[in-house]
């Protein structure tokens, strides 16, 4: 962790040697603090990437807390054990569509929440955000009626219904996402310079051109951040790709860590690989955005 420098110049221009910070006993007790919380979400991945290379043999005869037993053969087993294979690309099929679908939704609304002012316009950004505040455990009964009940064509779905059917998750995934994503969005929106837009109409841009050619450039950042999260929440999503899907070779990847388990017996080292696997994909779509994603938090924070 670095320590913030002060650098300063003379009358002449010449640069004096940054000072450092004092560390003070609040700083330090801060610094700690953070190590310690740092060490403490980092611990069950370590523990999941230790646990996955051993072989369950050994940590049956010498516990968990040894070392020893290194093997690769726990991922090989999870990748064909679980089928990993076909259920990552079922988790694509219900991931970019969802998450494409939420960001042109949740900012066709913002921008007229930021856009314009009417009188329902705080009431539509309450009405979108009130809507995180519902656990979802208590729509579980009503929504499982109202997706076997929802008929759909056969070339949409093999069940002719939304009910296991990759548009089902889709749709409910859009509908949990897009409150959050009204929120940030609007926010952001409201922070940009409205002479953008009146040099635009002036240009006899329409609302639409305005909407697609002004705004949403403009809101790369803060889209790339919010895509990087929604692809995290969709795609570990389990809850209801449990509840509103039978078929087994549809569900997501990680459902079907399900298969991994044992009627009787769990080999929690085989569980580990399975997990660990399942998490590479957004780990590598976070580096890849990582810069975006910082930039998205960091604009808009602070004016002038």
């Amino acid at each position: 962790m670095s320590t913030a420098t002060v650098t300063r110049r003379t009358e002449g221009g010449a640069d004096v040697p940054p000072r450092r910070r004092k560390l003070t006993p609040l700083r330090i007790l801060l610094h700690g603090f953070l190590i310690v919380v740092s060490l403490a979400w980092l611990f069950p991945i370590a523990w999941a990437v230790l646990t996955s290379l051993r072989s369950y043999d050994y940590t049956a005869a010498n516990g968990y807390v040894s070392f020893g037993g290194w093997t690769f053969d726990n991922y090989v087993t999870a990748w064909r054990t679980a089928e990993f294979g076909q259920h990552f690309l079922n988790s694509v099929y219900i991931t970019v569509p969802a998450v494409l679908l939420t960001l042109f939704l949740a900012s066709c609304v913002a921008f007229v929440i930021a856009r314009f002012s009417w009188k329902l316009n705080l009431v539509l950004l309450g009405i979108f955000t009130a809507a995180n505040l519902l656990p979802q455990q208590a729509l579980l009964i009503p929504l499982f009626r109202l997706f076997t009940e929802v008929p759909l064509p056969e070339f949409m779905s093999d069940s002719e219904l939304l009910y296991d059917s990759y548009w089902g998750l889709i749709l409910i995934n859009v509908a949990f996402q897009c409150g959050f994503c009204v929120f940030v969005l609007s926010n952001y929106m409201k922070a940009l310079p409205r002479d953008l837009y009146e040099a635009a109409m002036v240009d006899g841009a329409s609302i639409w051109r305005q909407y697609w050619q002004v705004t949403m450039p403009l809101c790369r950042p803060a889209l790339a951040a919010l895509a990087t999260l929604e692809v995290t929440w969709i795609y570990n999503e389990f809850f209801w790709a449990t509840v509103l899907m039978r078929t087994g070779d549809k569900f997501p990847v990680t459902s079907s860590l399900n298969n991994l388990r044992g009627e009787f017996f769990t080999d929690n080292n085989l569980v580990s690989a399975g997990s660990v696997l399942v998490a590479i994909p957004t780990l590598v779509i976070f580096f890849m955005l990582q810069r975006h994603f910082v930039r998205g938090l960091t604009l808009g924070a602070s004016k002038g």
